[in-house]
């Protein structure tokens, strides 16, 4: 009797709970979508409070964006006019000496190699790729300007004057009258520049590039004068010829005057066959260093003097200098309007 009594108390005990909670939930989600309204309504009214403040401030926009255009121009107008003078190069073909070479390599690689001899044929892709690498080499690259007087042009240039195709030199680096260095520079540099400021100037210059799957090399020159830049790339190309020319002719001149000493002391009949095997195919490459011009890199289509500037991009450099005067504007009048708004 009494547990039917207290069963009956705590069934009212139940329901009351659950009425409780049901309702504790239903504030809950009262709350949640009260909190979502009132975070969309806040989103809105930043967004309007923006466009107020940016509106508020768009003579502000107009005028910085003005400024910053106005400067894009002048300082697109002062940058000279740079040409860019290119040639397409195809490796030489190994005539001649390098077949033969690959066919005894096989056969007497071991020997020659205790000779002292390549017989790896010098095989043209890997030929251009050395003399790519050497064009690229500081001690190329400062003969090269040694040789051809090219440190005035390159290092006391400032622009190039179209209707009398010449250089306009910096009168505040070099005196043209008196032929005199005359910058003014912080020790340990010195008013005529050394060489190797003057390869990094002209490393600036260079670029190559080379097709692996043609193996065609693209060489191009950047300069203020069209002509100078074409005939720099084309003095160039001839002076890598030569300087690749002039090793394999020193390297097999080298290789003939040791196989043909060491025949003297040769008694076996077999190993004369293989020395004069191996002196007639330096002999062959000897010629071919004599007869080919291009030894290297054969020109494919030759450097022409450009006719249209390779670059500044005026218009480029406009456009990008308005929109970032428009973006700093809009940034100056939103940090002043809530700045403001702060106090």
């Amino acid at each position: 009797m009494s547990k039917s009594v207290e069963s009956s108390a705590e069934q009212p005990q139940v329901i009351a709970n659950d009425v409780n909670a049901q309702l504790l939930q239903q504030q809950l989600l009262q709350q949640q979508l009260l909190l979502q309204n009132t975070q969309n309504q806040d989103d809105e009214i930043d967004l309007a409070e923006l466009w107020r403040a940016i509106w508020a401030g768009k003579f502000t926009i107009i005028i910085i964006s003005m400024i910053f255009a106005v400067a894009s121009v002048f300082f697109a107008l002062s940058k000279p006019d740079i040409y860019k003078a290119s040639a397409i190069l195809a490796p030489a073909s190994s005539e001649g000496g390098a077949g033969g070479l690959g066919a005894l390599a096989g056969q007497f690689g071991g020997l020659a190699s205790m000779a002292g001899i390549n017989l790896s044929g010098g095989g043209g892709a890997d030929k251009t790729a050395l003399a790519l690498e050497i064009i690229k080499s500081r001690s190329f690259i400062e003969n090269f300007i040694t040789d051809h007087d090219l440190l005035v042009p390159l290092m006391a240039s400032k622009k190039w004057d179209m209707a009398n195709d010449a250089l306009i030199l910096d009168e505040e680096l070099y005196d043209k009258v008196n032929n005199k260095w005359i910058r003014e520079v912080k020790a340990p540099k010195t008013p005529e520049p050394s060489s190797w400021e003057a390869y990094k100037e002209l490393s600036e210059l260079l670029t190559m590039s080379q097709d692996k799957t043609t193996s065609m090399v693209n060489i191009d020159i950047a300069f203020y004068s069209p002509s100078i830049a074409k005939q720099w790339l084309t003095w160039l190309i001839e002076d890598i010829n030569e300087f690749m020319r002039e090793q394999d002719k020193i390297e097999a001149k080298a290789s003939i005057g040791y196989l043909t000493e060491q025949l003297i002391n040769i008694k076996v009949a077999t190993m004369e066959t293989v020395f004069y095997q191996l002196i007639e195919e330096q002999t062959k490459n000897m010629m071919l260093t004599m007869v080919k011009k291009e030894y290297v890199l054969k020109t494919i289509d030759p450097a022409q003097v450009p006719d249209t500037k390779d670059k500044p991009k005026r218009a480029l450099i406009v456009v990008l200098g308005t929109m970032l005067g428009g973006i700093l504007s809009v940034l100056i009048v939103l940090i002043r309007y809530f700045s403001s708004k702060s106090k």
